[in-house]
């Protein structure tokens, strides 16, 4: 799958280090490390998605994003320090598609980045009229992944890519249980490992979206020792 891809860090290690993944798997990358300057080449030179650091001098990820989000809708990933969660929190209200947490698995990116490009192409078969995936209906809840849709009681509930899949994973069988492996599977691809410990904080914040929603949200259940399942 090819994509003109911007990389914006102000770490030229990252940026070097990921570029040649990137390209080595047949994206196009423009690389940037400040973020005007990586905000007037994507005026000039439009991409197909972004790639931000949040903490950089001058224009930071929060602000070029604020910036793209004026007048361009391309996916953006970020990538934030370990343990930032109020900075993934509001990157995510401010507009972002994903994030990912440094250090990570540049196999990782790549799988994200193609997630994303994927349901981009398939927001484009919809308002072309071709026929996508048929959304799934679970009780107050639809997932249309065509559109990469999720409502609650005919609410929008905003998902990460990530966090889209892993639900998908868990209402396709309502009442299976579904272990960590297998929803690393369904959210990653087998190419990838990521920690049991990923999975639980996907499962954490989808309820809390949920529950933002609607205080009597209890479809995730978890089984101890077990997994997770979607409530019948």
């Amino acid at each position: 799958m090819e994509g003109n891809i911007v990389l914006v860090d102000d770490d030229r290690n990252i940026l070097t280090s990921v570029s040649i993944a990137l390209e080595s798997e047949g994206f196009k990358v423009r690389t940037y490390t400040d973020g005007s300057e990586a905000l007037r080449g994507m005026a000039s030179n439009p991409a197909d998605l972004a790639v931000l650091d949040i903490k950089m001098p001058r224009m930071d990820g929060m602000e070029l994003l604020r910036r793209i989000r004026e007048g361009n809708s391309i996916p953006v990933i970020f990538l934030t320090s370990k343990d930032d969660e109020i900075d993934e929190v509001l990157g995510l209200r401010m507009g972002a598609d994903d994030y990912i947490t440094k250090p990570f698995s540049q196999r990782l990116l790549v799988e994200r980045i193609r997630a994303l490009l994927r349901r981009e192409k398939a927001k484009q078969d919809v308002s072309e009229g071709k026929e996508g995936e048929k959304p799934i209906q679970r009780g107050e809840m639809m997932l249309d992944a065509s559109r990469h849709l999720c409502t609650w009681k005919g609410k929008h509930v905003n998902l990460t890519v990530t966090e889209f899949l892993i639900l998908k994973a868990l209402a396709q069988r309502p009442g299976h249980v579904k272990n960590r492996d297998q929803l690393m599977d369904a959210a990653y691809g087998d190419a990838v490992y990521v920690d049991d410990r990923t999975i639980d904080s996907h499962i954490k914040r989808l309820r809390k979206k949920f529950k933002e929603c609607d205080d009597d949200f209890g479809q995730i259940e978890t089984l101890y020792g077990v997994g997770y399942r979607y409530r019948e």
